[in-house]
């Protein structure tokens, strides 16, 4: 995936640690003005069987994430810490991550420089260590190296019924 050299850092320090506290770091990003940066961490479980991340845990995560962030001193100046479960547009970074969400919608935009760079289709999985993804105009395989950002696409009528049918139980 592509990122910044500082997010690969400070993706690589958050991970070291996360382990210890059970939890998956699911991306980061640091994006606003250079003196006023904001760091957005997204984090979910470790574990795949339990649920989304609730505002509570995320909340409590927060201190040893922070602790994290002062060590690598990432920046001269302060800096913004923002820590967030994935959400529904939930990004996806990791070959595993392509591996586990294979049948969603995804949208995805490549670091080609020539041709065509957004794609949104179905995730097939990974493929021969290349993710793929079927479009309406075709099947397509991806380096994850080549793959800039790539989000699953909420499909707003699916949820609709899922809560529907919550609701209802």
């Amino acid at each position: 995936m592509a990122q910044t050299p500082l997010e690969a850092q400070l993706i690589e320090a958050l991970e070291a640690r996360a382990a210890n506290h059970a939890i998956d770091i699911v991306d980061v990003e640091v994006v606003g003005a250079t003196k006023a940066p904001v760091v957005r961490v997204r984090i979910d479980h470790a574990d795949e069987s339990l649920p989304t991340i609730s505002l509570d845990e995320v909340t409590a995560q927060g201190a040893w994430i922070n602790e994290v962030l002062d060590e690598v001193d990432p920046f001269p100046g302060s800096y913004s810490l923002e820590v967030s479960s994935p959400g529904i547009d939930r990004p996806l970074r990791k070959l595993h991550d392509f591996e586990r969400f294979a049948g969603e919608t995804v949208s995805l935009v490549t670091t080609a420089m020539e041709g065509r760079r957004k794609y949104t289709g179905e995730l097939m999985g990974v493929r021969d260590g290349r993710v793929t993804l079927t479009c309406d105009d075709g099947e397509f395989s991806f380096d994850l190296a080549d793959i800039k950002t790539a989000k699953i696409k909420p499909d707003y009528e699916k949820l609709a019924r899922a809560a529907k049918s919550a609701q209802k139980e």
